[in-house]
């Protein structure tokens, strides 16, 4: 994925740099940076914006994008380091980083969003021409011999013992002392001569005279902003010469405000779409309601048991049965449902995120991952249930999408766990029926809400 998210960006670091395992030769060490990109207003036009990095996948291991090499800014927001704008595995955008700055004590990066590259057109086929006078039957030919008589007639009859072919075509080459058998030339014939270059005479002066050994000259050129030779590089995006056009800054999180996933790898891979297709779209419908029920069951929104009903007087001739239809579920405020496929090959992973249609300060929160068993119903592999009272012990996650941090072609769950006065990010990895964290990054202090 060339510049292409995927966003692509990181080079190769040194050997020094890096006391861990050392890769071969012929082979670059992996290093993939994951960020997320925060904005207002228009995809592909934000009003506001900001890039949060959040790890960085080197030596095998991931580490914290927002301290990752900071000198004094992250590794991951050096300058022109290119982002690939993702949305379930397929890009949707770049983001060039033109600056870096700290909000609150982290540190964000400012750039611009770009649209993706065109991709390039195959190149037109060659057409074939057709002889319609074209025989394809083979044509086998005798091979001659010296004692064999030349040909009448032919071209090489005059040859020595007969043994040139007369069909075989012979290679003359040109006499130019010997003109006197040619024929004249044409007067009518038209004659191209050559111009006469003027800056031959000025190019004649600058060329090194024989027998002079020519100079080596070495030409040196200044990076900008770098001080540690060591320093892993970043694929650089195009420059624009200075002229920066940078989105304001977003501060605080408006309501507004939307999330998209942001990945800069150096390397060059194709797209891994994490959507999950359906057989048909009945099985999509029926595991969906089987979650929300899940859902509405943690948040305690089940309809209370119907009393039971009287029994019968024996005295009674006519009884009147009237039919009384269950309660209308409770609703689910917010809900957003999503369904990924992190492999290939692999099942669905269900992932279900939504709130009590109550008052801000009396809300709950559900966010449940799960997938289908056998036996037709789910199987609840992570719950998370908290309220507004209590988001500061025990955030809200909120899913941000899928994403490849590990470069190793399968899926995390990226999650923003949401408090009340900070927030942080989460990495789940969901494999062999279940959900396990393996990355989480430091607090983030800037959870204010600002409109």
């Amino acid at each position: 994925m060339s510049c292409v998210a995927a966003a692509a960006v990181l080079a190769v670091a040194a050997v020094a740099q890096y006391p861990g395992q050392v890769a071969e030769k012929d082979k670059a060490p992996i290093l993939r940076a994951v960020g997320v990109l925060e904005w207002t207003g228009d995809p592909g036009k934000p009003k506001k914006a900001r890039l949060i990095p959040i790890t960085i996948f080197a030596d095998g291991q991931l580490q914290d994008g927002g301290v990752y090499m900071a000198r004094p800014q992250p590794l991951g927001l050096s300058s022109e380091v290119q982002y690939i704008l993702k949305q379930t595995g397929k890009g949707i955008g770049l983001f060039n980083i033109e600056n870096a700055g700290q909000e609150q004590g982290v540190w964000v990066g400012y750039g611009k969003w770009n649209a993706m590259p065109a991709p390039k057109p195959d190149a037109p086929k060659p057409i074939a021409m057709v002889d319609e006078n074209y025989d394809d039957r083979p044509v086998l030919h005798r091979k001659h011999h010296a004692d064999d008589p030349a040909k009448p007639g032919g071209k090489d009859a005059g040859t020595k013992d007969g043994a040139r072919d007369s069909d075989t075509p012979t290679l003359h080459r040109k006499d130019s002392a010997d003109n006197s058998d040619a024929p004249a030339p044409d007067p009518d014939r038209p004659t191209l001569h050559k111009a006469k270059n003027t800056s031959d005479s000025d190019s004649d002066k600058n060329k090194p005279k024989k027998g002079k050994k020519q100079e080596d000259i070495g030409h040196v050129e200044n990076l900008p902003e770098v001080t540690d030779p060591d320093r892993p590089r970043l694929k650089r995006g195009k420059s624009n010469g200075g002229n920066l056009e940078v989105v304001p800054s977003l501060m605080g999180i408006p309501p507004d405000m939307q999330q998209t996933v942001a990945v800069s790898d150096g390397r060059d891979t194709p797209e891994h779409p994490w959507v999950f297709h359906w057989a048909n779209h009945d099985d999509e419908l029926q595991t969906k309601a089987k979650l929300e029920a899940a859902a509405r069951t943690v948040l305690g929104l089940d309809p209370p048991p119907a009393p039971p009903t009287p029994a019968a007087k024996t005295k009674t001739v006519h009884a009147k049965t009237r039919l009384t239809l269950p309660p209308a579920p409770a609703p689910l405020a917010d809900e957003q449902f999503r369904v990924f496929e992190l492999a290939y090959g692999a099942g669905a992973t269900l992932v279900l995120t939504a709130h009590t249609d109550a008052p801000e300060k009396e809300q709950k929160f559900v966010t449940l991952v799960a997938q289908p068993d056998f036996y037709g119903g789910v199987q609840i592999l992570l719950k998370n249930v908290t309220d507004a009272r209590h988001l500061d012990d025990s955030p809200r996650l909120r899913l941000v999408d899928a994403v490849d941090a590990e470069a190793d072609n399968r899926g995390e769950l990226l999650f923003e766990a949401r408090g009340a006065t900070e927030r942080h990010f989460v990495l789940y990895r969901v494999l062999r029926g279940q959900a396990e964290p393996i990355f989480t990054s430091a607090p983030l202090g800037f959870v204010a809400v600002s409109d």
